[in-house]
């Protein structure tokens, strides 16, 4: 399983950062056998361009 790998490795030098992993079903990452759930890459790609266009002015 994948689970946000970077979020852990730059959550451990940026502390005070918040973060969130978010993305399409990937199975077998990094591998030869790399495969991506068609379906989800949609549903990710909304809740993404969601998240970016309600993202607060200061």
């Amino acid at each position: 399983m994948h689970a946000g790998l970077e979020c852990g490795i730059l959550g451990a030098t940026y502390t005070n950062w918040d973060m969130i992993s978010i993305g399409p079903t990937i199975k077998y990452p990094h591998s030869p056998d790399e495969k991506v759930n068609i379906a989800t890459v949609q549903k990710y790609w909304d809740f993404l361009l969601n998240v970016l266009e309600n993202i607060p002015e200061k």
